[in-house]
């Protein structure tokens, strides 16, 4: 099994970014956006807490259901959606593997 997976991200104006993202670190899709440093805050360090965030899921990836915490800071951000997540609660695993986001704006 081999321990990067392939994270495509959608920036703000467009352009998209095909992300190597390790899968024996414990990290998440919001590390990944800032490790590249893609313009992600996560002001609250990955708490589920700001929605700073925020991302679209624009593939058919299957993730896990969203816990009460992000489904509450979601009520309260700007721009929701559908396809609303937040990076933050997106771990890296296998099963994201070729997963595509844009970012909030």
């Amino acid at each position: 099994m081999k321990d990067t997976i392939k994270v495509i991200i959608i920036d703000r104006t467009g352009v998209t970014h095909e992300l190597d993202a390790p899968t024996d670190m414990n990290m998440n899709i919001m590390e990944i956006c800032k490790s590249y440093e893609l313009p992600v805050e996560g002001t609250c360090g990955g708490m589920a807490l700001c929605a700073s965030c925020q991302v679209y899921l624009e593939s058919d990836t299957s993730l896990p259901e969203q816990s009460d915490s992000e489904l509450a800071m979601l009520d309260q951000a700007f721009h929701v959606k559908e396809n609303s997540r937040l990076g933050c609660q997106i771990r890296i695993t296998q099963a994201i593997d070729g997963i595509i986001l844009r970012l909030a704006p």
